[in-house]
């Protein structure tokens, strides 16, 4: 039987652009919860972001999940990728196009991990605002490589684009009762 102590803690950044977005990150939520040795452990409310890049298209619904896994990097970095394609994802998908579910690993632990497959800590972290901001309502995890928290991370980071918490939508964790104080 495994512990706690055994997992490994494990930020995911999610976003969405197209169909139902609360939905697509509600489905996604649900979706990490049933992989094997795997929990969710906290949800961040969901932010309403301006996109990045390409700007004429509708705008992100983004969170931060935290999630407990005995899984290794690189399986639940191929696990997500099958859970965007199962929610409508292209598999080979350019940068910056309209999706309906993007899954990021931001922190795997304190692990510091860079292959062609994956980078760890994310590497755009310290520049997106719709990260840093979900993720700070989680935790203040300091980065492996910058040795900055996160509230430092956000008080310089270089992102101004528009971006706001949606407090009236709330996502479901799969065993936990949420009671979110305004």
């Amino acid at each position: 039987m495994e512990t706690e102590k055994e997992k490994h803690i494990v930020f995911i950044g999610a976003g969405s652009n197209i169909g139902n977005r609360k939905e697509n990150l509600q489905q996604s939520i649900f979706m990490l919860a049933e992989l094997p040795h795997t929990s969710i452990s906290g949800v961040s409310r969901i932010y309403h972001s301006e996109p990045l890049g390409m700007k004429e298209q509708d705008w992100f619904y983004n969170a931060v999940f935290q999630v407990l896994t005995t899984l290794s990097p690189q399986s639940l970095l191929n696990m997500c990728g099958t859970i965007e394609e199962r929610l409508g994802r292209a598999k080979n998908h350019p940068k910056w196009i309209p999706r309906t579910l993007d899954l990021d690993l931001l922190y795997y632990d304190e692990i510091v991990w860079n292959d062609k497959n994956l980078v760890l800590p994310h590497p755009e972290l310290p520049n997106r605002k719709f990260v840093l901001l979900p993720l700070l309502e989680l935790a203040n995890p300091v980065h492996p490589v910058l040795k900055k928290t996160t509230a430092e991370l956000l008080a310089s980071c270089p992102d101004r684009s528009e971006i706001s918490p949606l407090d009236e939508i709330e996502l479901i964790v799969p065993g936990k009762i949420v009671n979110r104080k305004s």
